[in-house]
């Protein structure tokens, strides 16, 4: 009942800002810049897909992991003040961005196994993963399945099975600006742009089914882990956060201010702080 009047009420408060002509931070969705120069960038042929990938930065490897149906753009922000002193690596998912796909349903297991294979291409053992939305779930299966391949896991937005998330999302305005963005960025990046109908039903009948990890999995990660949640998430229910808090062992929570599950966008400055501070201490 508390969660669903929260909802009702970031719906009204979101009308009345509209009406009012002027939208909150987590509300809006700043377009990223452009990837910044990389020291190095190209396809990494895995598992049966051109994964695109870009290396910036030197020291302690930090993997970044986007939001499904986002594509590695989304971290332009981050890359400079995150490749000071870490080696960033970035990627666009299976079908997302400049990635192909093939006709393999999409699961949770398949893009870790994605990831690893390109970790693999890259000659990089072990990271720190930031991953956000589906990119944390993403990290969450690695911690689970791999975590000998993880130093940290930085989590935002996660949900570790299909009652974690609102059926719709508490506030949808940030949410709609994010899919007309993740379509126009797919047809002009993707070696297939007339194809994104396809590739949004595909990702749709994952998120149909999963994730669906158990208390006793999420019991057994060891990886430093935190759980991180804007506090005007619209899709990730605040009970759900604090459940992974509690049942992943030693995991931290961190609550981003001001922005929603877009968090990265919202405030790219403040998200990479975070990330920094749990990473580096």
């Amino acid at each position: 009942m508390k969660a669903a009047l929260m909802a009702m009420t970031l719906v009204l408060l979101s009308a009345a800002n509209v009406r009012a002509g002027s939208l909150a931070k987590w509300q809006s969705l700043p377009t990223p810049p452009p990837l910044p120069p990389s020291d190095r960038s190209g396809y990494a042929a895995v598992n049966g897909i051109q994964m695109y990938y870009a290396v910036y930065g030197r020291g302690d490897p930090l993997l970044l992991i986007p939001i499904g149906m986002a594509d590695a753009d989304m971290w332009a922000a981050q890359i400079p003040t995150l490749a000071r002193h870490h080696t960033v690596i970035v990627a666009d998912s299976r079908g997302h961005g400049r990635s192909s796909r093939t006709p393999e349903p999409y699961s949770y297991a398949l893009l870790s196994a994605d990831y690893l294979a390109l970790l693999d291409y890259l000659k990089i053992t072990k990271v720190a993963l930031v991953g956000a939305s589906d990119g944390a779930i993403i990290g969450l299966d690695i911690a689970i399945n791999h975590p000998e391949r993880l130093s940290k896991l930085f989590a935002q937005g996660a949900n570790a099975t299909l009652d974690g998330i609102f059926s719709e999302a508490a506030d949808p305005t940030a949410s709609k600006a994010a899919s007309r963005l993740w379509e126009a960025d797919y047809r002009r990046l993707s070696p297939t742009p007339d194809q994104f109908d396809a590739f949004h039903k595909a990702m749709n009948r994952m998120w149909e089914s999963e994730p669906n990890y158990s208390a006793e999995q999420l019991a057994a990660i060891h990886v430093p882990t935190a759980i991180v949640i804007g506090d005007h998430d619209e899709w990730i229910k605040p009970e759900h956060a604090k459940y992974l808090a509690q049942t992943i062992p030693g995991a931290r929570t961190v609550v981003l201010h001001g922005v929603s599950h877009y968090a990265a966008l919202q405030d790219s400055d403040a998200y990479a702080r975070a990330v920094l501070a749990f990473v580096d201490h």
